[in-house]
C-alpha cells in the first residue's frame, strides 16, 4: 500500500510539473506549495537541484525578448525617479528587515522584488546571494499575492483620483512588481497609460543586472572568492544578440515562450521546496515586510505623480 502511494506521488508530482508549464506564474507557484504543504514533495533533492539551473537558464532565454536600444532608451522621463526608488526600497527593506528578526537573504528578496521587477528580480538574484528554496519560495509567494492585489486595485484608484494617463503610467510602472500586472494595470486604464508604464517598466527590469553584481560582493562569506553571475552576463549577451544579429522575431520569441513556461515549471520545483516547519518558523513577518514595502513605494510614487 505504502508503494503504491509513493508511486502515486510521483506520478502526480512530474503530471503537475509538465501543466505548471502552461499556469501563470502565481498559479504554478501554489502548486508547488499545495503539493508539498499536503502530500510532500518526493524528490527534494532533484526538485533543489534542477531549479537553479532550470532558473538562470530561463532568466537567460528572456533577455532573447528584450531590444538594448529601446530598454536602455525606455522611460527616460521617469529614470530619476526610478534610481532614487530603488535605491530607497532596497535599504528600507533590508532596514526594516533586520528590525523585524527577518533572514537577511529573505528580507533583501522581497526588497529586490519591490524594487524592481517582482518574481523576475528574485529569480535573477537569488541564485546569485545563494538563497536556498525556502527563502525563495516565502519572497516569492509575498511578492505574487501583493502583484496581484495590485493588478485589480489599481485601476480603479487611479480612475477616482483622477489620474491623468501618464500619471497612471508612471505610477503603475514603479508601484507595481511584475512586468504582467504592469502591462494589464496600463492596458484596463487607457492606450497612453500602457505604453509609458511598460516603457519605464523596462528602464526600471535593467536595474537587474548591477543589483546582482553588487549582490555578489553584499554576501560574499569572509574568505570566498566572489562567484561571477555568469547567467546575468548571458542575459545581457542574450539582449546584445536579439538586438545586433537579426535572428528572425519568430526565432527569439519562441526563445521567450520557451523560457517563461520553464520559469513557471521552476516556481512549481520551489513551491515544493516549502514545508509547514518552515511557515511556522518565520510565520507572517515576511508578508508585513511586503505590504510595508509595497505601501510606501506605492504612496511615495502616487504623491510624487500627482504633484508633477
Amino acid at each position: 500500500m505504502t508503494m503504491n502511494k509513493n508511486t502515486a506521488l510521483r506520478a502526480l508530482f512530474f503530471i503537475l510539473l509538465a501543466a505548471s508549464a502552461f499556469l501563470s506564474p502565481a498559479m504554478s507557484l501554489l502548486a508547488g506549495i499545495v503539493l508539498a504543504l499536503t502530500l510532500g514533495n518526493p524528490y527534494p533533492a532533484l526538485a533543489k537541484r534542477a531549479s537553479k539551473i532550470a532558473l538562470q537558464a530561463s532568466v537567460v532565454g528572456i533577455g532573447f525578448g528584450m531590444d538594448l536600444h529601446e530598454s536602455l532608451a525606455a522611460g527616460r522621463d521617469g529614470m530619476l525617479f526610478t534610481v532614487v526608488s530603488v535605491i530607497g526600497v532596497m535599504l528600507l527593506g533590508v532596514a526594516l528587515g533586520r528590525r523585524m528578526g527577518i533572514d537577511g537573504k529573505g528580507s533583501y528578496l522581497i526588497a529586490s522584488g519591490t524594487a524592481i521587477c517582482g518574481g523576475s528580480a528574485i529569480a535573477a538574484v537569488g541564485p546569485v546571494i545563494d538563497a536556498d528554496d525556502d527563502q525563495m519560495s516565502l519572497s516569492l509567494i509575498t511578492i505574487f499575492v501583493l502583484n496581484a492585489v495590485a493588478l485589480f486595485v489599481f485601476p480603479p484608484v487611479g480612475e477616482a483620483l483622477g489620474l491623468s494617463q501618464l500619471q497612471f503610467g508612471m505610477w503603475a510602472a514603479i508601484a507595481i512588481h511584475d512586468t504582467s500586472s504592469v502591462v494589464g494595470a496600463g492596458a484596463a486604464y487607457g492606450q497612453e497609460a500602457l505604453q509609458i508604464a511598460t516603457t519605464v517598466k523596462l528602464t526600471r527590469a535593467l536595474w537587474i543586472i548591477p543589483l546582482a553584481v553588487f549582490s555578489t560582493f553584499v554576501f560574499r562569506s569572509r574568505g570566498k572568492r566572489i562567484a561571477v553571475p555568469w547567467f546575468i552576463l548571458l542575459f545581457v549577451a542574450a539582449m546584445a544578440v536579439n538586438t545586433y544579429t537579426g535572428i528572425p522575431e519568430q526565432v527569439t520569441g519562441a526563445i521567450v515562450e520557451v523560457s517563461r513556461r520553464v520559469l513557471c515549471m521552476t516556481l512549481f520545483l520551489i513551491g515544493c521546496g516549502l514545508s509547514l516547519a518552515v511557515v511556522r518558523s518565520v510565520g507572517i513577518r515576511p508578508l508585513i515586510l511586503g505590504v510595508v514595502l509595497w505601501a510606501v513605494i506605492s504612496i511615495t510614487t502616487l504623491a510624487v505623480v500627482m504633484a508633477v
